[in-house]
């Protein structure tokens, strides 16, 4: 993990292997972003002209290197686009701080110690900054197989290519590491980044080493380090209990599923939330197999789980005066001769009976279960996380997530909250026309309805599982939770933890006494 220091010192006279500076676009060409003040005078205020000739204008996420001017420290100089120019009197969006940071840490691979000179206004920027960094620095290495490299690389002697360590260390000029709120800025940024971390690690870990049980022992082992109470249901407490859907879908595997109730307790009277993931290890379909083409990534279809895991070791270590409990429905969904077919009928958690008309509609099985049990608890509010339908990729794309919700405040909220920190997201209806299509002919609802409005249909089947009266909101995060294409901001190729810092922030929100 990248370790993320703050210093007063200029740009031009901090020792670094390189300084980072920003470049907005400008309506006459790029303009130098405040913070890189003395490395534009090193070279006369004629940096911006260096760089436009370098092919450089500023736009999101650009990066350009050169040579270092006489009278910086740093040897070479990072420029990274920050977009727009702000209106007059206007500071930088924390966002356009975090992508940019992100984008030039992923460019910084190898390298030991980074200046980033970048407009920090306030702790706020600071956080930002410092955000964008330990994401952007994020890389996967744990099957890489190893061999001593130069330039902090591990070779991969298999493939034959070089992986680059992250950065090692980056220094946040302009915040004063003596002031309570940057300090505190550069503390949550350093709990948001590393817990954003540990989900994608989850998520990138392949289902042959991460299955219900082994998820199970991380859960047990954080929950020592951090104080958490950990409870876990093996198959046989999951048959003795009732969980039909949980069951149901893990019970075609030799990997049998497990609920996992993972707590932080702030104290009495305080307010409470509890967080509901889906954790399927591996998505085959089950008897409903999927075809050649979609299963080679489904070992992100318990990303839900591992935001809502993260998120409550999150609230846990920043000391949120607020009650989070986090609920993780694990299974594997795989065909076999005990596997559910189509056609089977269930009987939930709930005692609600579930025909079973596509196995590969299984995540709403696992979740109504797992909804169902953190109902009985009788939490302030509920927020499940998962990826649940390809429908609501085809709807939002690939980077935004949706929200349905039983309460339009609460979906406005989570929406609002989602977008402060950074997440796309969109609010979605639950149109109450849609749930007739899951109307069953042998048990009290079926696990699919109409085609068109998929997500939505989902969400609908969602909600018959949650406790009366509680108020409730569903992520569907199918599109962003796994990124197939190129790595862009702080967004990393593979498992990109969608909705941790949404759920912390819900949490944040809800232990400063705001509705939720």
């Amino acid at each position: 993990m990248t370790a993320l220091t703050l210093s007063t010192s200029s740009a031009a006279t901090l020792r670094a292997d390189i300084v980072v500076v920003g470049v907005a676009k400008g309506d006459k060409g790029p303009v130098v972003a405040p913070g890189a003040e003395s490395v534009d005078q090193a070279v006369d205020g004629g940096l911006a002209a260096v760089l436009e000739t370098l092919g450089a204008g500023g736009g999101e996420g650009e990066v350009t290197k050169l040579p270092a001017p006489a009278g910086v420290k740093a040897p070479v100089v990072l420029a990274v686009g920050l977009g727009p120019v702000p209106a007059d009197g206007e500071a930088y969006e924390a966002e356009a701080l975090r992508r940019a940071a992100g984008a030039a840490a992923r460019a910084l691979r190898g390298t030991k110690k980074a200046a980033f000179a970048l407009p920090v206004a306030d702790a706020a920027a600071v956080e930002a900054v410092g955000t964008g960094v330990l994401l952007g620095a994020y890389v996967f290495t744990e099957y890489r197989t190893a061999g001593s490299g130069g330039n902090g690389k591990k070779k991969d002697k298999a493939a034959g290519d070089s992986v680059k360590a992250p950065l090692a260390e980056a220094v946040v000029l302009g915040g004063k590491s003596r002031d309570a709120a940057c300090k505190a800025a550069v503390e949550r940024a350093t709990v948001l980044g590393e817990e954003v971390n540990r989900a994608r690690d989850l998520i990138n870990t392949p289902p042959n080493d991460l299955y219900p049980a082994t998820f199970a022992e991380k859960v047990q082992a954080a929950g020592k380090e951090y104080g958490l109470k950990v409870e876990v249901l093996d198959e046989k407490a999951l048959v003795k209990g009732g969980y039909g859907g949980l069951m149901g879908v893990g019970g075609g595997s030799a990997r049998q599923p497990r609920l996992v109730r993972v707590s932080y307790t702030a104290g009495k009277n305080k307010p409470s939330l509890a967080y509901v993931g889906k954790g399927i290890t591996y998505d085959s379909g089950g008897i409903s197999l999927k075809p050649a083409g979609h299963n080679e990534t489904m070992k992100c279809d318990m990303s839900g789980a591992a935001a809502v895991f993260s998120a409550v070791v999150a609230a846990a270590r920043l000391g949120l005066p607020v009650n989070v409990t986090g609920w993780l429905a694990l299974a594997e969904n795989m065909p076999s001769g005990s596997a559910t077919r189509p056609g089977d009928v269930l009987r939930m958690y709930s005692g609600k009976t579930v025909e079973v008309l596509n196995t590969d509609a299984e995540g709403r099985l696992v979740l109504a279960d797992a909804l169902t049990r953190a109902s009985e608890e009788k939490p302030d509010a509920i927020v499940d996380v998962a990826t649940l339908t390809g429908a609501m990729v085809l709807a939002l794309g690939h980077r935004t997530f949706g929200i349905m919700a039983n309460d339009d405040d609460f979906r406005a909220a989570v929406h609002e909250i989602a977008g402060s920190v950074g997440e796309q997201a969109w609010p979605m209806p639950l149109p109450a026309d849609l749930r007739k299509g899951m109307d069953s002919e042998v048990a009290d609802i079926a696990n699919m309805g109409e085609r068109m409005g998929g997500g939505l249909v989902a969400g609908l089947f969602l909600k018959e599982f949650v406790g009366e009266g509680i108020t409730w909101a569903h992520l569907d995060i199918a599109g962003p939770a796994f990124n197939e294409s190129a790595p862009f901001g702080y967004t990393p190729k593979g498992g990109t933890g969608s909705a941790v810092r949404t759920l912390v922030a819900l949490a944040e929100q809800a232990a400063g006494g705001e509705r939720v």
